[in-house]
């Protein structure tokens, strides 16, 4: 793929790809946007370095690609509700993103995709990893896919949710969380390329199988999709971002460096329902 505006590397052969000559913290042009319209749908994550970003510019970049999301859990900012912080430090009792995950795949119709900026990193540590669930997909069997492809799964922020607040000591007693129900292989609706779409985070089962064919089938896809032939590994330098399609990967966050800090920001782009 040839891109006018901007300069490509690829990480992997599968997924990831570092993007230069680009300024986020400027007004794009319109072939700017859709170079990395087009990036994204071919490399499924993007990454930037040394872009000191504002939380406007964020938004502002974030709104190219779509309206924002709101998170259904974590209140932003003061007067930046789109905003999700993302900060760890000595005195976390937790940290985002520990499992493997697509962001809020409980909402009917889950992000297109996420922007994290991090300001303050760790000297060592607190890389994001990215598995490719096309390629997982991609190098199933003929008979498994078919199998597959006929299925959907509930996708519930109950469990996942309710056990933040408790660790943060937040009263969500009267709360409702998103659940939705979606097809276990979603087609991507710019590349067309086929996807599982099931997560250890927010898939509770298989709606058509009974609960020990569920978990067995679930068990062998939470460790297929996210094998490292799969993977693209970010280290994250001050001012780094990375642009993740959600459609197309899950992710995690390593919690390998406390009581170190780690801080920053997330926009999310609201998506459409899978099919």
């Amino acid at each position: 793929m040839t891109y006018a505006s901007i300069r490509v590397r690829p990480v992997t052969p599968r997924l990831g790809a570092e993007i230069s000559d680009i300024d986020l913290t400027a007004v794009l042009s319109n072939r700017q946007v859709e170079d990395l319209h087009a990036a994204l749908a071919d490399h499924q994550v993007l990454f930037f370095r040394d872009q000191k970003i504002s939380l406007e510019q964020q938004k502002t970049l974030g709104r190219h690609f779509g309206e924002l999301h709101i998170h259904p859990n974590t209140p932003g900012p003061e007067g930046h509700p789109e905003i999700l912080p993302i900060h760890t430090d000595a005195n976390s009792k937790r940290a985002n993103g520990e499992r493997w995950h697509s962001d809020v795949s409980c909402d009917a119709e889950p992000p297109l995709g996420s922007i994290l900026a991090l300001h303050t990193v760790p000297e060592t540590g607190g890389d994001t990893i990215f598995a490719s669930q096309s390629a997982a997909y991609d190098d199933l069997t003929p008979a498994f896919r078919g199998f597959l492809d006929g299925l959907t799964a509930t996708h519930s922020g109950e469990r996942s949710y309710r056990r933040t607040n408790r660790l943060n000591g937040v009263d969500d007693r009267h709360r409702v969380f998103p659940q939705a129900e979606h097809p276990v292989v979603r087609t991507h609706p710019v590349s067309k390329r086929k996807a599982l779409f099931v997560n250890e985070n927010f898939t509770t089962h298989i709606n058509e199988l009974s609960e020990d064919e569920s978990r067995a089938v679930l068990d062998f896809l939470y460790a297929h999709c996210t094998k490292p032939a799969y993977q693209v590994r970010f280290s994250w330098q001050p001012h780094s971002i990375a642009f993740w399609d959600n459609r197309a990967v899950q992710h995690i966050a390593m919690w390998d460096y406390y009581p170190q800090l780690r801080s920053g920001y997330r926009v999310t782009i609201k998506g459409d329902r899978p099919y």
